[in-house]
């Protein structure tokens, strides 16, 4: 199966529909975060997941850990997707579920020991699918994603074989590893960022070569 991909920190529509010709499934639409790149204003992701047309994915990525924080926060944005990058408790997937029934739920597992897994069959029961990136959720300043790190793939393995819901693999990916990421981890999607891109800006030519490397076989 050739994963689909999520083209994340989209920073503008062009960009957006740079990612969406190239063959992106879905784009990754940051809101406020403690660190990392791309984030974007909440006016600007509604701008962007309006003119975004179906069937491509809008993620919003949100630090907030409330129901209420994460309601507000799509409230603004109107995406078909909210992407949790901390964890959230299992009251907060229930409140999620009944206040936006039609909205997807997509929660980030921070791969970073054995724990991993057991966190993420924990929460795999309540979401849509699973997200594992690189990061560390305990540090003083939270780091949420978007480090550019790749992770541990066998435990990345070994979590998408123990759920059942889809699981996206990001982290550190880019045209020169995805290949080995793919054959490594056989993720339903893969997520990335900084892999195709120069000085923060979206490149055609990184992108190109890393959407041939996926369907290549």
């Amino acid at each position: 199966m050739i994963p689909r991909v999520k083209i994340c920190c989209i920073s503008s529509l062009d960009e957006a529909r740079m990612s969406i010709d190239a063959g992106a499934s879905a784009l990754g639409l940051v809101g406020q975060m403690p660190s990392g790149p791309g984030v974007i204003s909440d006016e600007l992701i509604f701008s962007i997941s309006a003119a975004v047309p179906p069937p491509i994915g809008t993620f919003l990525l949100t630090s907030e850990t409330s129901a209420n924080g994460i309601i507000n926060h799509w409230n603004r944005s109107h995406t078909n997707t909210i992407q949790l990058v901390d964890a959230v408790s299992t009251e907060t997937y229930l409140s999620l579920r009944k206040s936006l029934p039609g909205v997807k739920l997509v929660q980030v597992i921070h791969v970073q020991h054995e724990k991993s897994v057991d966190e993420a069959i924990e929460t795999a029961p309540y979401v849509d699918a699973i997200l594992l990136d690189s990061g560390n959720p305990n540090l003083e300043i939270k780091e949420l994603g978007g480090t550019g790190r790749t992770h541990n793939w066998k435990l990345s393995r070994k979590i998408r074989e123990s759920v059942s819901v889809p699981v996206f693999l990001a982290g550190g990916l880019k045209p020169e590893n995805i290949r080995q990421a793919i054959d490594e981890v056989n993720p339903f999607g893969i997520d990335l960022c900084s892999g195709v891109r120069i000085n923060g800006m979206l490149d055609a030519e990184k992108l190109n070569r890393f959407m041939y490397e996926v369907h290549r076989f």
